[in-house]
């Protein structure tokens, strides 16, 4: 079976963009690289003013036809893998993935599928809570010297990596490899971690102050495992059964 024979919808995301020049050169970059859809996440900026359009050119269907959510998981929630990118070297338990490593498993498709891509604020990125609904993060990697990005740049960047790999010939070995694992959907392992932290809260294992951060922990560890959705299920039920032994010891 060929890794990319299935069909896959091209998601790109905007977290809160302040700029309409960036929001609208995004929307180029979306016709330039064949993206299926732009999302944003609550924008700080005209949209749909002439400074985006006079920058989307060609892309201008991109702003017109963009789909705008309160929140990030929200916006990612119909979508099997998610992508997010990271210019921070402070990112505390965010395990950062290199392209090589991040888009073999982003584009191998055994069945059709939503995608994608997730791109921060202009000024301070995307948050570690953000960042952990993605399965996989990546840092571009620029100077040491002068690390940030402008958001059209990075959004040009990973496109046209993703564009290159793409058409390149994946080995046989890797074909195979990738093909054998179809992760848990952010939305999955989201709504995992709220069940459980409520369990770890009311047997007295988590603390109020601590959660978030032991939580988030948590989370991770199953991003970096690849947990996939039958073993998500597997682990509700186990916690299922924990609340009604608790409940039948109680009565």
């Amino acid at each position: 079976m060929n890794l990319l024979s299935q069909p896959t919808k091209i998601v790109v995301v905007l977290v809160e963009p302040n700029g309409s020049l960036n929001v609208g050169s995004v929307a180029r970059l979306c016709a330039n690289f064949e993206v299926d859809e732009l999302r944003l996440v609550s924008p700080r900026c005209q949209i749909n003013g002439l400074e985006a359009k006079k920058m989307a050119l060609k892309g201008k269907n991109f702003l017109d036809n963009s789909i705008q959510f309160d929140n990030l998981i929200d916006a990612v929630s119909d979508c099997s893998k998610v992508i997010a990118t990271c210019g921070r070297i402070d990112h505390g338990e965010i395990c950062l993935s290199s392209a090589d490593e991040a888009l073999p498993w982003l584009l191998n498709n055994n069945k059709a599928s939503s995608i994608a891509i997730v791109f921060g604020r202009e000024d301070r990125g995307l948050t570690n809570e953000e960042l952990l609904i993605a399965q996989k993060v990546i840092s571009i990697r620029t100077s040491s010297n002068y690390p940030s990005l402008n958001l059209s740049h990075s959004v040009a960047i990973l496109l046209h990596e993703i564009k290159s790999f793409k058409e390149s010939k994946l080995s046989k070995n890797n074909s195979k490899a990738f093909l054998t694992n179809t992760p848990a959907t952010p939305i999955e392992i989201n709504d995992f971690i709220k069940d459980a932290q409520s369990l770890f809260l009311e047997i007295g294992f988590l603390l109020d102050h601590t959660a978030k951060s032991r939580m988030a922990k948590i989370k991770g560890l199953l991003h970096r495992a690849d947990i996939r959705s039958e073993e998500i299920s597997l682990i509700r039920g186990i916690l299922r059964q924990v609340r009604w032994a608790l409940s039948s010891k109680d009565n």
